[in-house]
């Protein structure tokens, strides 16, 4: 079967792992009040890296016309939408859940450049361009502003941008901002959850999931080339690491105990981290010696959960791989043991089909544990 380079299809759709996605995180207590910041109040604090736009958020897309209309927007004292905040407990750092196309539109036009400093659009002198002929601004700078016309520059200045800071009062973690990005979010796409951690869990944890993800034999078994664009490949190790080391706490759903294994090893020590990564690579190498690349599409795309069984009884088992299962004929048995697995009736519904059963987990991994290892 040829290597999918690509990122459709490659997740086998499961009633069971559609439920576990749709479900709502627990109750919150929140705190929201609105925040009338001045764009000078806002350049300032992003100067000051009080502001901070999530890695997963969308790059700039808008273009200079665009974020000139906005500016003119603010100098004629038309209507602006608001943008949303969630302060980040401990820092106070303000993090931008939506609004960043507007906020960097004004970072810019102050700063004098259209665009980051040291890129190709950075380079770009912000000057208001695509407004009437006839309007005061067209063709004006911030400096020039401040040159030549003070009323309008201090207009500017004193404009203000509604914002709505959301924080997090109890449970005392960050834990909301799942919902909030998934609620307020308005760039077009619902965000995946690997996607929200790997900007609020960020540390060196993260950073080896990044790593791992580039793995080649992972690449193998998850069956592309291409890294996906929604971290669904980096969330599958997540998941394997955390169903290994915790699946005796394991409660539903999944996107919850992810979230709490990744917030407990955040800030994990390199000791740690390098033995998630031995035993991720290890496990991997094991995998595809005895079962080739893509074992786990068994239909269509790759299956989550035939995955995160197999994968977790092979890593339970490494120093029986090593020692009984390192020749041809004993990896060739272990292939047959693995096609009775993926044909098993009651393998298969515990695999691929919706379910209310709260140990469903846990029941896949030891029925796959006891076909292949006995």
């Amino acid at each position: 079967m040829p290597r999918n380079n690509g990122n459709r299809d490659l997740f086998e759709a499961i009633p069971s792992e559609q439920q576990d996605s749709e479900v709502s995180l627990r109750g919150y207590e929140i705190l929201s009040y609105p925040a009338d910041f001045t764009l000078e109040v806002l350049v300032g604090k992003w100067k000051k890296q009080e502001i901070n736009i999530p890695p997963l958020q969308r790059r700039f897309i808008w273009t200079q016309v665009r974020a000139s209309k906005l500016i003119e927007s603010f100098l004629m004292g038309l209507p602006v939408p608001p943008v949303f905040f969630y302060q980040e407990r401990g820092t106070n750092k303000l993090l931008v859940v939506d609004g960043q196309q507007r906020l960097r539109s004004i970072v810019y036009f102050f700063s004098g450049r259209f665009g980051e400093q040291n890129s190709k659009e950075g380079e770009v002198p912000f000057n208001l361009i695509g407004l009437d002929e006839r309007s005061p601004y067209l063709d004006a700078t911030y400096q020039g502003l401040k040159d030549k016309d003070e009323e309008a520059f201090n207009k500017l200045n004193n404009s203000v941008l509604r914002s709505f800071v959301v924080k997090q009062i109890d449970p005392q973690d960050d834990t909301s901002i799942f919902q909030i990005f998934e609620r307020l979010n308005t760039g077009g796409v619902i965000l995946q959850g690997q996607e929200i951690r790997n900007c609020i869990y960020d540390g060196p944890f993260n950073d080896s999931l990044n790593v791992l993800n580039k793995y080649g034999a992972w690449r193998k078994l998850f069956g592309s080339d291409a890294e996906d664009k929604r971290k669904r490949d980096v969330e599958l190790i997540l998941r394997f690491l955390a169903l290994f080391f915790t699946r005796d706490t394991y409660e539903k759903p999944m996107k919850h105990f992810l979230n709490t294994f990744m917030k407990v090893n955040r800030r994990a020590s390199a000791t740690k981290v390098s033995e998630y990564e031995d035993l991720f690579r290890r496990t991997c190498d094991a995998v595809i010696a005895a079962l080739g690349e893509r074992p786990f599409h068994i239909h269509t795309g790759l299956n989550a959960a035939v995955y995160d069984s197999t994968f977790t009884a092979f890593a339970s088992n490494l120093a029986r791989l090593d020692a009984d299962y390192n020749t041809a004929k004993s990896r060739a048995q272990l292939r047959a043991r693995f096609n009775q697995l993926t044909t098993n009736p009651a393998y298969l519904k515990l695999v691929s089909t919706g379910t209310t059963d709260e140990d469903i987990i846990p029941k896949r991994i030891k029925k796959a544990a006891n076909v292949l290892f006995g």
